[in-house]
């Protein structure tokens, strides 16, 4: 296909999206926590175990709490739900717990989970412009809401997921460059293609490793996406990251914002972290 021929091609590749997300980064009230005696701090902690272990055995729409490490916050908490109302409805849940009076928010992020279909859409967009078939157009509507509802039901299961198993989480958001020298979104759709499929297979090296869900906070959100990485070696974050930095799409057009890392504390061991131990895994 010549380069005019390839300009011509929808520059919008489709997507498909699952589960709404919330990451919810708190401080911890703790000098004020400490003027509760045992039987308060026991009380309030076993109300927040509670509304945790009943989020944690959801066959969808689960929640879980991170210890995070360092000083950007002390507790993470993440959401899957079906629906932008039912994360509100969560918000407002750990508001209403009575261990919410010591919490204070530090940092959130809002997404829904993705999956892009750049060699679908590739595709599809090519064998539409080869038949004259105009963006937008009913013919154009049609085929392009079949491949999107064939994709849904083959990826339902990366597009609901369940949360990871894992000890050790790493969140950060990220955007792709828009500068004057390098912008992302003015390059083909083929190229774009080309080096996601890069990316991709780089990533897909650590499967087994680390635990990979990535949504999108465009529109929702100051970051265009967020990664979430689950894995029981912290240290291969460190690896996944360093070695797809080397990848084009990366060194080029990656641009990052702050890394979180948390310490899975699963609902019955919140009692004990809040007496200041971190649970064993």
């Amino acid at each position: 296909m010549d380069g005019k021929t390839s300009s011509q091609l929808y520059p919008v590749p489709l997507s498909v999206e699952g589960s709404c997300v919330l990451h919810q980064m708190m401080r911890f009230r703790w000098a004020e926590w400490r003027k509760l005696d045992a039987v308060a701090r026991k009380q309030i902690s076993g109300e927040a175990a509670a509304y945790f272990s009943e989020g944690e055995n959801k066959t969808h729409g689960q929640s879980a709490a991170f210890s995070m490490v360092g000083d950007k916050g002390d507790l993470m908490f993440i959401h899957f739900r079906e629906s932008i109302d039912q994360l509100k409805e969560a918000e407002l849940q750990i508001q209403s717990l009575k261990v919410g009076d010591y919490l204070e928010p530090a940092s959130s992020f809002l997404s829904v989970v993705e999956l892009g279909l750049y060699e679908s859409s590739v595709k599809l967009f090519r064998s539409l412009a080869e038949r004259g078939i105009a963006p937008h157009s009913e013919e154009w509507k049609k085929e392009t809401e079949e491949l999107l509802n064939r994709q849904r039901e083959a990826m339902r299961v990366r597009l609901l997921p369940e949360m990871p198993d894992a000890r050790y989480v790493c969140f950060y958001p990220m955007d792709r460059r828009r500068g004057e020298d390098k912008n992302w979104y003015m390059l083909p759709i083929e190229e774009r293609q080309r080096q996601m499929d890069e990316h991709g297979k780089n990533g897909r090296r650590f499967a087994g490793t680390v635990k990979q869900i990535i949504s999108a906070g465009v529109g929702l959100d100051d970051w265009e996406w967020g990664v979430d990485l689950f894995s029981n070696d912290a240290l291969a974050f460190k690896k996944i990251v360093y070695e797809m930095r080397f990848d084009e799409v990366s060194a080029v057009y990656g641009l990052f914002g702050k890394f979180y890392v948390g310490v899975r504390v699963k609902a019955e061991q919140l009692p004990e972290l809040l007496n200041g131990k971190l649970p064993a895994r």
